[in-house]
């Protein structure tokens, strides 16, 4: 798909809370930016006959790999391997769908959840961490893996130090081998190692 068009659209029935995401590829080969506006001009009249309407706020032409777009929490782009840099179009998590699995476990560790005991609460995080990681596991995905465990790990200490009352940081109180090893909060960085292209 190297160097085509992609345009990346959003219809929204009038009055209608449901989106329905798609992209279209125009071309295989490198095309001239008309082709791509054509495509988009008639993608605007296809839709108008079908009483739809484009969301043109969310709708763009991107160039591949020279651009990337986001598509159902995944960013389709340019990658770079690190073992030798060479680069690919590929997919990546993308930074809102990190952002979304770092905000869910920072609500579901806020003070307010403090009655928890700490096994019910490793467990939640589990779930939530597991079932991101089985959505995610397409390319590249031990930076986006790394994050959320460090995330995870620092919610997970503050949490206990609230619910404990200790007022340090929390890290000689709760280190890392009790987090893992005791409690078992899950490590996601460790189930690349069944993803042979995880690190790619």
């Amino acid at each position: 798909m190297s160097g085509a068009y992609v345009i990346r659209r959003e219809l929204k029935l009038a009055g209608v809370a449901a989106v329905q995401d798609q992209v279209r590829a125009v071309g295989c080969e490198p095309v001239g930016k008309g082709t791509a506006e054509a495509a988009m001009q008639a993608l605007r009249e296809v839709t108008k006959k079908l009483n739809l309407a484009v969301n043109e706020e969310k709708t763009r032409i991107c160039r591949v790999p020279e651009g990337s777009f986001d598509f159902l929490g995944y960013t389709f782009g340019r990658c770079h391997s690190h073992k030798d840099g060479r680069a690919y179009l590929g997919t990546k998590p993308s930074r809102k769908s990190i952002k979304r699995i770092c905000d869910a476990i920072r609500a579901d560790t806020g003070r307010h959840t403090l009655t928890r005991s700490a096994e019910q609460m490793v467990e939640l995080l589990n779930w939530k961490l597991h079932g991101w990681a089985n959505y995610f596991r397409l390319g590249p995905v031990t930076p986006a893996y790394r994050i959320a465990d460090r995330h995870a790990n620092y919610r997970l200490r503050q949490w206990l130090r609230r619910k404990h009352q200790v007022g340090s940081k929390g890290i000689k109180r709760f280190p890392d081998q009790y987090l893992y090893d005791a409690l078992g909060l899950a490590r996601l960085t460790r189930l690349t190692r069944d993803l042979p292209w995880a690190k790619a």
